[in-house]
């Protein structure tokens, strides 16, 4: 790291913008920053999940993992035009979920986030890692239909790790629960079509 923050506020940002790292400054509620934003919330409801599974759960060095690629995923947004995301972190991230999903029992409904705090913060973190899927589709799609730069757009593997990160996120709740020997809480409408 080439600079370390010695001086936590800086007043920079006092007229609603902020800066990029490649020294561009922008709207603090422009698309990148929003989606910077929601990729933050999602790194920060993974440590909240870490906290709650605990050092010592199979997982955590995986979760952990997350978080730093998470990081990655910011550089690319705070850096237009550099891909830090590999195709290799989408494959790792496929291989844990088949990992995890191998023992649990096939699904036949849809589930409701909840039955344990954990599970429920898995849950709130899957949600949020949706949103900053659609946050970085949403950046990427208005550089394409703009016709903007090559460099303005954001990567295809980032969009791609988000999206395997919250299918992740899912199958570890439902071995969360399972560990615990709690039951997976399966959606009851009450519209019965008749028949």
């Amino acid at each position: 790291m080439g600079k370390r923050l010695s001086r936590i506020y800086t007043r920079t940002g006092d007229r609603g913008e902020t800066g990029l790292g490649t020294n561009e400054r922008i709207a603090k509620h422009a698309a990148r920053v929003e989606a910077l934003g929601d990729v933050d919330e999602v790194n920060s409801w993974i440590g909240h999940v870490r906290a709650a599974l605990g050092a010592e759960h199979a997982e955590d060095a995986t979760l952990s993992q997350i978080q730093h690629d998470l990081f990655d995923i910011g550089g690319e947004l705070a850096m237009p035009g550099y891909e830090l995301v590999q195709a290799n972190l989408v494959t790792e991230l496929e291989q844990a979920i088949d990992r995890l999903n191998a023992d649990l029992p096939p699904l036949d409904n849809f589930i409701l986030p909840g039955g344990s705090e954990g599970v429920s913060r898995i849950h709130l973190a899957r949600s949020v890692a949706r949103r900053a899927e659609r946050a970085l589709w949403a950046l990427h799609d208005a550089a394409s239909e703009q016709a903007r730069p090559e460099s303005e757009r954001v990567g295809v593997q980032a969009v791609q790790y988000l999206n395997r990160l919250s299918d992740y996120l899912f199958v570890l709740a439902r071995a969360v629960a399972q560990e615990a020997g709690g039951r997976e809480i399966l959606w009851q409408t009450r519209n019965r079509s008749k028949d």
